[in-house]
C-alpha cells in the first residue's frame, strides 16, 4: 500500500490556471497540493509555449523593424544572428520566471510534487514514487499537447511540433509549417526573420481559420513579402525522409511543385486536450467526444469534488482564460456565489502586424443571422501609425443595432495585442460605442483608432472623408 498524504486541494498541473489557483487557494487559508510533471511550475505556457515564442518574436520583429527602417531613411547592414544567443535570451527569461513562481510557491507552504499524476479513485491521485495524495476537492489542470495527424506522424528529427521549433537548433534553408493557425504564422514568421525560406500551407481558404477576414488581409499581405510561399486550400498528404531533406506530397489546384524538399517541417494543425492516461475513468469524471472534460458554470465537472480548467476543459484554448477559471473554482470552494460568465475572451496573434480581438464577430454574426452595425477605422486616417510607418493596420468595432452596446472588436496592426484589453473592457462593463467616442483618449496613439472608430458611428471622425450625401 503507498504511502497516504492527507490534503485539502490537489491541483492537478502547473500551468498558468494550476498554479494561479493552487496560489489563490493557498492565499484563502487551504492546504494544496500542487502536482506536476515539471520542476517548477509554469506549464507549457510558460516552459515552451507562450513565453519563449515571444521572445523569440521579439527577435524577430527587432529584425523586420531595421529592414524596414530603410523606408525612412535609416539604412543598417545585414544583422548577425547567434542562434544560441537568441534561445539563450528564451531561456533566461523562463528561468527567471520559472524560479519566481517556485520561491512564491514556497512562501504559500504549498506541497510542490514532481511527477505525474493518476487518479486511481474519485478522492485519490497517485504520483509514482511520491506516494498517494488523498484529497477534499480537486482541480484538474493538464493542459493540452500538439495535435499530429497520422499522415504527418514521421519519426524524423527534422519534423518537429511547436515544442521543437522553439529549440532552434539551427536555422534551416527551407522550412515547411503546416498549419496557417497563429502557432504556425508566429514560428513561421520567426524563422522567416531569421533567414529561413519559409512555405506555409493551410488547407482551409484562409490563414487563421475562423479569424474576421477583415483582420487576416493586411497580414497575409505582410507575410506575403516575407514568406515565400503561402498554399490556400491545399493539404499535405505525407511526409517522406530523403537523404536531400523531408519531402512533402502536396495536394492542391495551384500548386506548381507537387513534391518540394525541406530542411525542417513545423507540424501546427492544432493542439488536443491532455486528458489521456490520467485515469480520469477511475474518477467517473466525463469527457466528450474531442476528449474535453465536461464542466458546468462553475467549472465542475460529473463529479462534485473534480473541477477542471484551462485547455483540458474547452475551447478557447488560452492561458488567460485558463488563470481566470482558476480563480473562478478558488471562489466556489470558499463557498462564494461564483460562475464562470465571461462575456469575451480576448485572442491575440503576435505576428507582425498583430491581430486581436474579442467578443462577436462579423463571421459568427452573419453565421447566426444576428442583426449588427459594423464599423471600421482604417490606420491610414491615424497620425500615429503613419510616424511609425504601419499603416496597414484597421480597427473594427460590432455593435447591437438598436442600443449600439458593443459586442465585439477586432484590431489588426502594431501593438493590437496591447490595445485589446480596452475592448475587453468596455464588452464586460456593457458599454455603448457613445461611451468609446465620447472617451478622450491620448494624442498621437494607436488607441484613439477605437475611439475614432466608435465616432463614425455618429458622423464624429474628423480623420475620415464624410458619407457622400
Amino acid at each position: 500500500m503507498a504511502d497516504v498524504t492527507e490534503t485539502q486541494l490537489v491541483v492537478l498541473g502547473a500551468g498558468p490556471g494550476g498554479y494561479a489557483a493552487a496560489f489563490l487557494a493557498a492565499d484563502r487559508g487551504m492546504k494544496v497540493t500542487l502536482i506536476d510533471a515539471r520542476e517548477r511550475p509554469g506549464g507549457t505556457c510558460l516552459h515552451v509555449g507562450c513565453i519563449p515564442s515571444k521572445a523569440c518574436l521579439h527577435a524577430a520583429k527587432l529584425i523586420t523593424d531595421v529592414r524596414d527602417a530603410a523606408h525612412i531613411g535609416l539604412k543598417y547592414g545585414a544583422p548577425t544572428i547567434d542562434v544560441n544567443g537568441v534561445r539563450g535570451h528564451w531561456q533566461k527569461v523562463v528561468e527567471t520566471l520559472t524560479g519566481n513562481l517556485s520561491r512564491l510557491s514556497k512562501a504559500r507552504k504549498i506541497d510542490y510534487v514532481v511527477g505525474q499524476g493518476k487518479f486511481v479513485d474519485d478522492r485519490t491521485i497517485e504520483v509514482e514514487g511520491r506516494g498517494r495524495y488523498h484529497f477534499e476537492n480537486c482541480i484538474v489542470a493538464t493542459g493540452s499537447v500538439p495535435a499530429r495527424p497520422a499522415n504527418l506522424n514521421l519519426a524524423s528529427p527534422r519534423v518537429v511540433d511547436s515544442t521543437g521549433a522553439l529549440k532552434l537548433e539551427d536555422i534551416p534553408p527551407r522550412l515547411l509549417v503546416v498549419g496557417g493557425g497563429y502557432i504556425g504564422l508566429e514560428m513561421g514568421y520567426v524563422y522567416a526573420a531569421l533567414g529561413s525560406k519559409v512555405t506555409v500551407v493551410e488547407l482551409t481558404d484562409g490563414l487563421l481559420p475562423g479569424c474576421d477576414r477583415d483582420l487576416v488581409l493586411p497580414l497575409h499581405k505582410r507575410l506575403e513579402k516575407m514568406f515565400d510561399k503561402i498554399h490556400l486550400k491545399t493539404k499535405v498528404a505525407r511526409l517522406e525522409e530523403t537523404p536531400k531533406g523531408i519531402r512533402a506530397t502536396l495536394e492542391g489546384e495551384e500548386v506548381a511543385d507537387k513534391q518540394p524538399i525541406f530542411e525542417r517541417v513545423l507540424v501546427a494543425v492544432g493542439r488536443r486536450p491532455n486528458s489521456r492516461d490520467i485515469g480520469l475513468d477511475k474518477a467517473g469524471v466525463k469527457i466528450d467526444d474531442k476528449g474535453f472534460i465536461a464542466v458546468d458554470e462553475k467549472r465542475r465537472t460529473s463529479v462534485e469534488r473534480i473541477f477542471a480548467i484551462g485547455d483540458v476543459a474547452g475551447e478557447p484554448m488560452l492561458a488567460h482564460k485558463a488563470t481566470y477559471e482558476g480563480k473562478i473554482v478558488v471562489e466556489v470552494l470558499a463557498g462564494e456565489p461564483a460562475v464562470y460568465d465571461a462575456l469575451a475572451v480576448p485572442a491575440v496573434v503576435f505576428t507582425d502586424p498583430e491581430v486581436a480581438w474579442c467578443g462577436l464577430t462579423e463571421t459568427e454574426a452573419k453565421r447566426a443571422n444576428r442583426e449588427i452595425k459594423r464599423v471600421r477605422f482604417p490606420w491610414a486616417g491615424s497620425g500615429r501609425a503613419m510616424t511609425l510607418d504601419r499603416t496597414e493596420g484597421l480597427t473594427k468595432l460590432i455593435v447591437d443595432p438598436e442600443t449600439d452596446r458593443v459586442l465585439g472588436v477586432g484590431i489588426v496592426g502594431a501593438g493590437a495585442g496591447e490595445m485589446i484589453a480596452e475592448a475587453m473592457l468596455a464588452i464586460e462593463m456593457g458599454a455603448s460605442a457613445r461611451d468609446l467616442a465620447m472617451t478622450m483618449h491620448a494624442h498621437p496613439t494607436l488607441s484613439e483608432t477605437i475611439m475614432e472608430a466608435a465616432e463614425s458611428l455618429y458622423g464624429m471622425a474628423v480623420h475620415q472623408m464624410p458619407p457622400k450625401k
